[in-house]
């Protein structure tokens, strides 16, 4: 395979690529040897892999191969190179959770999201970088975009993979903001569904309650495709016509003054095609309800780590060490308050995100920081996570610096169709196309 078919089989995403192996059209192995060859070209400046399964993967390509040409298709992903997020147990792997060597694992069987990917034909391909237990302290990631700025957290791997086409889809996880800031700040689509539509099981827990797992692609449809068969629920995407769109002012008043102004050119031009938005005010329980995520995740994140953290505190990152020896100060009376009040702002924001059918934030107070000593700020997808309701991130345009800018669409528990058809509809009228220039 030359250089530049290889490149052109880089750029398809899991859907088109999945077609063309059920049409004949290309290869598995061709896919894997694609995203192999991107990875060896590139990684040594991303370092968006922390293991690749080279034998493996090719090993399951040639598999997958001689089942399509005898006309057997396993899913809807057969023949897909998909990454795994390192704090997601695949068998056979190293699962380091961007920890000290102490807490890796080699677990013998595989977390459900993943065999779910292989009942469905992909092709793990490996694990991508993750902070350190999918908290606060940076993985080695670079942002592809611009190798000087975060590539955001904690899913910091899935999103510079799929950005910089080593891969098509990759799984990452959220428990506050972790899968739609990376996606946000690495200019491609970052998706979760309501908390507890995917399985967390062999997963490490960051915080039980707030755990989601979901999906980063270049595109909603693939989106749609990967958390589809993480969910076994088939989620379609049936572009809207003219959605209503909420958008909240007093959101916008946090983010940076060009992020804002941004939000609301998008917003306006959503209006010009057809949209119609509203001017809405989130429930005056919003105003506890960072604190609140915050105290349940710090006590959820020390109930998990205490034995271990007895042994090797100072073996633990300075983020995730603060946010244990938080939680072990907390007391029952504190976390159970905490979680009634997220549950408060729950219960209050679902019939404003029933009553339209998506709401539309920033994702990040601005494009990709410089540096790489932060993952960026959470607080726009803090809510979404905390409520456990579907949200979505989708690049929007490129900001002054050359950085994706990126809009966040958020929509009521157990919605996330109708989320999708938005999505698909407002990827549609902001028509991005722009990749990282690698």
């Amino acid at each position: 395979m030359s250089s530049a078919d290889a490149g052109a089989l880089g750029t398809l995403g899991a859907r088109e690529a999945a077609a063309r192996v059920r049409d004949g059209k290309i290869s598995p192995v061709d896919l894997v040897d694609a995203c192999l060859d991107r990875i060896a070209a590139l990684d040594a400046r991303v370092s968006a892999w922390v293991h690749v399964d080279e034998a493996g993967a090719r090993a399951a390509a040639r598999a997958l191969e001689a089942e399509a040409r005898n006309g057997q298709l396993r899913g809807p992903l057969h023949g897909v190179p998909v990454g795994i997020k390192d704090i997601i147990h695949v068998a056979g792997m190293p699962t380091t959770g961007g920890a000290k060597a102490w807490a890796h694992s080699v677990p013998t069987t595989d977390a459900p999201v993943v065999s779910r990917l292989r009942g469905a034909g992909a092709v793990i391909l490996g694990k991508t970088h993750t902070t350190e237990f999918a908290y606060r302290d940076p993985a080695p990631t670079h942002n592809p975009w611009n190798l000087g700025h975060t590539p955001g957290g904690s899913s910091a791997g899935s999103g510079a993979a799929v950005a910089a086409r080593m891969v098509p889809l990759a799984l990452g996880t959220q428990t506050v903001g972790s899968i739609l800031r990376p996606a946000a700040y690495c200019g491609v689509v970052g998706f979760k569904a309501t908390h507890g539509l995917t399985p967390t099981e062999g997963v490490i827990p960051l915080a039980w309650s707030l755990d989601h797992v979901g999906v980063l692609a270049r595109s909603v449809d693939d989106a749609a495709l990967g958390l589809s068969v993480l969910a076994r629920r088939e989620l379609t995407v049936a572009t809207r016509s003219a959605p209503t769109i909420a958008l909240v002012p007093q959101l916008l008043e946090r983010a940076e003054a060009a992020t804002a102004a941004h939000v609301r050119a998008v917003a306006e031009a959503f209006g010009r095609h057809g949209a119609r938005i509203v001017e809405v005010t989130l429930p005056p329980s919003f105003a506890r309800l960072h604190d609140a995520g915050l105290r349940v995740l710090q006590a959820e994140t020390a109930t998990y780590h205490a034995a271990d953290f007895a042994r090797h505190a100072d073996q633990f990152g300075p983020g995730i060490r603060a946010a244990v020896e938080a939680g072990l100060r907390q007391s029952a009376v504190d976390y159970v308050g905490a979680n009634r009040a997220r549950l408060e702002f729950r219960d209050a924001v679902m019939p404003l995100l029933e009553g339209h059918d998506a709401l539309l934030t920033p994702t990040a107070p601005g494009p990709a920081p410089a540096g790489l000593a932060s993952t960026g700020d959470a607080w726009f997808c803090a809510p979404w996570s905390s409520a456990g309701v579907p949200a979505i991130t989708l690049p929007s345009g490129l900001s002054a610096s050359g950085l994706p800018d990126a809009i966040q669409l958020v929509g009521a528990a157990g919605r996330e169709t109708p989320l999708l058809g938005v999505a698909a509809w407002c990827e549609a009228v902001l028509a991005f196309s722009a990749a990282p220039a690698l």
